[in-house]
This record gives C-alpha cells, sequence and structure tokens, in this order.
C-alpha cells in the first residue's frame, strides 16, 4: 500500500512546458532551482544542457542549436534559473512576443501577362549606357516574353510581335537582334515521332504469329505439343 499511495498521476502532475524534453528533464530542472551552491547549480545546468542536446539530436542540424538549448532550458524554469549563459538570457516578452506582421506586397505591373521583375530588368536595360550590354537585355528580354507567351497561351508566336510589343513597352528604345528559339511542345507525341500506327503494326504482327500455330482445320496444335512431352502419372 505504501508504494499505492507514492504513485503520481497525471492529474496531479505540475503542466509539461516542453513535452519534447519530458518529464524527468523538467524534474532536474526543478531540482536546479533548488540548489543553493552557485558553482553546483552551474555545473548542473551545463550537464542538463548535454544531456537535452542528447535526448534531442534533431536539433543539431538548427543554425546555433546550443543557443536553443538555452533558451529552452530558461523557458522551463519559468525563467527563474539563476546561472550565467553563453547567450544573452531571454526573458517572458522576448520569447514570446509576436513577429511584426509583414505587408502585402503591392506591386502592380503594367503588363500582368509578363509580370513586374521583367519591367525591373527594362528599366536597367534602358539605364544601361554600354552599347553591348544594352543589346545583350534586349534579346534576354525578347527572349523571356516568348517564353512566357509560349507557356500562357499554348501557341508559339512570331518574333515580330514580340519586336512590336518590346517597342511598345520600351518606346522604340530597345530592339533585340537575334532569333529567341522556344522549344514548343503541342503534343507529346510528336517527341515519338508522331506516327502511333507502328504500335498497331507490332500489335498485328503478335497477332500473326499466334494464327501459325493452328492447322488448316482451325484446330490448335500447342495444345497436342504439351501433351507429347508430358510424363505420364502412375
Amino acid at each position: 500500500m505504501e508504494n499505492v499511495e507514492n504513485m503520481e498521476y497525471n492529474t496531479t502532475r505540475n503542466h509539461l512546458i516542453i513535452r519534447e524534453y519530458g518529464r524527468h528533464i523538467q524534474k532536474m530542472v526543478e531540482y536546479v532551482l533548488t540548489i543553493e551552491d552557485r558553482e553546483k547549480r552551474q555545473r548542473n545546468a551545463y550537464a542538463l544542457i548535454e544531456l537535452m542536446g542528447f535526448l534531442n539530436p534533431h536539433l543539431k542540424n538548427v543554425e546555433d542549436f546550443r543557443h536553443k538549448l538555452w533558451d529552452h532550458l530558461f523557458l522551463i524554469s519559468d525563467f527563474k534559473l539563476d546561472v550565467d549563459s553563453p547567450y544573452p538570457i531571454p526573458t517572458r516578452e522576448t520569447l514570446k512576443a509576436k513577429p511584426n506582421r509583414l505587408s502585402y506586397p503591392k506591386r502592380y505591373p503594367r503588363y500582368n501577362h509578363l509580370g513586374k521583375n521583367i519591367e525591373i530588368v527594362i528599366d536597367k536595360a534602358l539605364s544601361e549606357e554600354d552599347v553591348e550590354k544594352r543589346q545583350g537585355f534586349a534579346n534576354a528580354i525578347a527572349y523571356y516574353m516568348k517564353l512566357t507567351y509560349s507557356n500562357w497561351h499554348k501557341e508559339l508566336v512570331h518574333d515580330d510581335n514580340i519586336q512590336t510589343e518590346l517597342s511598345a513597352i520600351t518606346k522604340g528604345e530597345l530592339e533585340f537582334n537575334n532569333r529567341p528559339f522556344i522549344k514548343h511542345r503541342v503534343d507529346n507525341r510528336e517527341e515519338f515521332g508522331g506516327n502511333t500506327g507502328k504500335y498497331r503494326k507490332n500489335f498485328g504482327g503478335r497477332s500473326n504469329r499466334g494464327n501459325q500455330s493452328r492447322d488448316n482445320q482451325g484446330r490448335d496444335n500447342r495444345g497436342s505439343n504439351r501433351n507429347k512431352f508430358s510424363k505420364k502419372r502412375y
């Protein structure tokens, strides 16, 4: 009966702060809080950090994982642990502070089918003074415009249409001098020759080979061949 009286139930235990470390780590932290000798308390804190890292090896893949272990140690102790830390000691406000809300990017492209980034590239091309770099920008922009057109409309576009649109965007200041090649696939069967009749031909050849095993009277000779080589059972 004495052992039954000393048993602990989850309903009588205190709240488990970080479940990943378990109940035993939390009890060790509670014991360290009761140590009055500061040097002994400091040694036990370092031992706890090593044990916490051993129980959670996945934290080693996290950048500066030891800093995270020390933060967890102070969090489990409810920020009451008085020890020296190699990192800035966190507080309740710093750990539970909410990050600032990110503002939604408000960028409205003038040409939706091209996006906003191409406008940045065009502005950089227009501000370029080197003639060769400026022409390289124009060729790259024309290639990207043809690529986006092919992806969105599922069809090829002529280079004259790309030049007309580029001139309208840049007010005639950029012209490309190459022919941007875009690999466009209308039908996947074109990659295999575009002829599906060859598969039917193979199937037909297989059926012809099957007809050769029949004699003139329409009977199947394969059964007789199997009986010829079969062994008798006694």
